[in-house]
């Protein structure tokens, strides 16, 4: 019980942390700040994690029953994080520098390591019955007396 009620405290917080990118999404889009410093991304990315949070946000009251979103929110946020990383690494290489800190890496890095960790266990589901193979094209098929 303790577990899934941390689950969902999880799910609350980054359901709303990700929820608030719409007004992000919005406000770059309605004032097209988006075609200075050449961030036609950003827009694409905040849409998709700002409606990843109003998902999990109604996965919240049943997370066991969301388990594969979770799943893909995590999985993506600690991509995304990785990402961040190595483009850093090759900015640094280059003597370059990305215009966001490291600080975007550890937070967005902590919301995957966290989702993964309000994942619920897998349930075991019902055995599935064993169905008759199809006669392949070349066996004859006989009508059963």
């Amino acid at each position: 019980m303790k577990r899934e009620r941390a689950s969902q405290v999880i799910l609350v917080l980054v359901g709303l942390f990700y929820f608030i990118w719409t007004y992000l999404t919005f406000a770059s889009l309605w004032h097209s700040s988006w075609l200075r410093g050449d961030q036609d991304a950003l827009p694409m990315f905040e849409s998709l994690n700002a409606v990843l949070g109003v998902f999990l946000l109604l996965a919240v009251k049943q997370p066991a029953r969301h388990r594969s979103l979770i799943a893909y929110g995590a999985w993506s946020s600690l991509a995304h994080a990785f990402t961040m990383t190595i483009m850093s690494a090759e900015a640094w290489a280059h003597g370059g520098h990305r215009a966001d800190g490291p600080w975007d890496i550890v937070i967005i890095g902590g919301i995957g390591v966290l989702l993964l960790f309000a994942l619920p266990a897998r349930t075991p589901g019902p055995a599935r019955a064993e169905t008759p193979r199809p006669a392949s094209i070349g066996e004859p098929r006989f009508a059963a007396p």
